[in-house]
């Protein structure tokens, strides 16, 4: 009677565990599925691309001159992509993925998930897609870290900000393309930049 109450126990205890985790963990501890794109220790399998000034520093790299990105080596299609990122409040910045031409980055070539406070036009600030869809709340980013959950899976578009969802979209344009973090005015930095490719 006792050791069918221990294996009940334990049976419950690791339901428990996989219903609390969405993913399951590998020894290592980080999430099956998920791989480390930028860890804070270098910026290999990244390319730079103009002349910001891109610096490794308390496990982030940051930027705060020129303009430019730092773009992945690999092309992605279907992907759930989490990253953190501080900005001041005059900073200019995004996410950009499916780029269909790395080599001359825009939202017109690619879908751009902006990190842009005090854009002029605010229809597409921070937490929208460029010329795609605007953010469903407005939420200001400058002088902390933030938090963002992108998912590009098929024409579907969906952007978590903060915990907060901010965009579910349907756009069909870009299909597959790398990734690219950008610099384009006042302070940036990026961390803990992790991909998890959808079959």
């Amino acid at each position: 009677m006792k050791g069918s109450f221990t294996v009940t126990l334990g049976l419950c205890l690791l339901l428990l565990g996989l219903v609390s985790s969405p993913f399951p963990s590998s020894a290592s501890g980080q999430e099956v599925g998920w791989t480390t794109l930028f860890d804070g220790s270098s910026i290999d399998g990244w390319r730079v691309h103009g002349d910001a000034n891109w610096e490794l520093a308390d496990a982030a790299v940051s930027a705060d001159r020129g303009s430019g990105y730092l773009v992945t080596e690999s092309s992605y299609g279907d992907f759930e992509l989490t990253l953190e990122f501080w900005v001041d409040e005059p900073a200019n910045s995004g996410v950009f993925i499916r780029c269909s031409d790395p080599d001359n980055i825009g939202a017109a070539n690619s879908y751009e998930v902006n990190i842009y406070d005090t854009r002029a036009d605010q229809t597409y600030r921070t937490g929208g897609i460029v010329n795609v869809a605007a953010p469903t709340s407005v939420i200001n980013t400058g002088g902390q870290w933030n938090s963002y959950e992108i998912t590009a899976q098929g024409s579907r578009l969906v952007v978590i900000l903060n915990g907060t969802q901010v965009v579910d979209a349907t756009h069909d344009q870009f299909v597959r393309g790398p990734i690219a973090l950008q610099y384009g005015a006042g302070t940036v930095r990026f961390r803990n930049v992790q991909i998890r490719v959808l079959d």
